[in-house]
């Protein structure tokens, strides 16, 4: 384990998080819930081929879409992600805006989701570039400020990353393009609450429902 990568296995373990309840919302309830809007959806990106490795040695470099250089999406992830994005448009779930990490591989998912534009941001991050960004707990803090941001009156907000952050930031850690539904503002110190997740397998089994 490289010194960098290790600093930031040892500041995660120190990092406070959100207390997660058990999942309040499920199936068709969670669906009906999403359609009416409130929610910050957020999506680990699809799956990758893990075969690729990230480099990263300067500022920046983790947008780059060649494999020599970054982990990048496989064809099944990008195939999930397609399918996932259409079963949230036959189901009506309304979406804002779209919100992504610059890493190649979560705006990529962030496009096939085909959800509206997509717009990178830094203030959702991988932990592992968080030496670049003002450390560990700046990160998880700027994700925690993202979460918290109540979306437009009967909307939803998607939002793509990296399952690291997202459990420094909260607690809560899905597999490679699965999902967790965060209702801002609801917490007792006002962040989010984590209220229902669902895996790309079962957004399209709901999507198909649906139909």
């Amino acid at each position: 384990m490289s010194r960098r990568l290790l600093s930031v296995v040892l500041a995660l373990a120190l990092l406070p998080t959100w207390p997660l309840s058990g999942a309040e919302l499920s199936g068709p309830d969670l669906i009906a819930a999403l359609r009416a809007g409130g929610y910050n959806i957020y999506f680990r990106h699809a799956a990758t081929d893990w075969s690729d490795g990230d480099r990263v040695e300067g500022l920046g470099d983790w947008t780059s879409c060649e494999r020599e250089k970054m982990r990048q999406l496989s064809d099944e992830g990008r195939q999930s992600a397609r399918a996932v994005g259409a079963a949230m448009r036959a189901l009506g779930i309304p979406v804002a805006a779209v919100l992504s990490s610059e890493y190649c591989r979560a705006a990529e998912t962030a496009r096939l989701l085909g959800l509206g534009p997509v717009t990178t941001t830094r203030d959702i991050m991988n932990m592992r570039a968080a030496d670049y960004l003002g450390g560990p707990a700046a990160v998880a803090r700027r994700a925690r400020g993202v979460l918290s941001q109540p979306p437009p009156v009967g909307a939803n907000v998607v939002i793509v990353g990296h399952g690291n952050v997202i459990r420094a930031a909260t607690g809560f850690y899905p597999d490679e393009g699965g999902s967790g539904v965060f209702r801002p503002g609801t917490a007792s110190d006002g962040s989010a609450e984590l209220v229902g997740w669902l895996s790309p397998a079962e957004w399209i089994r709901l999507g198909k429902v649906r139909k």
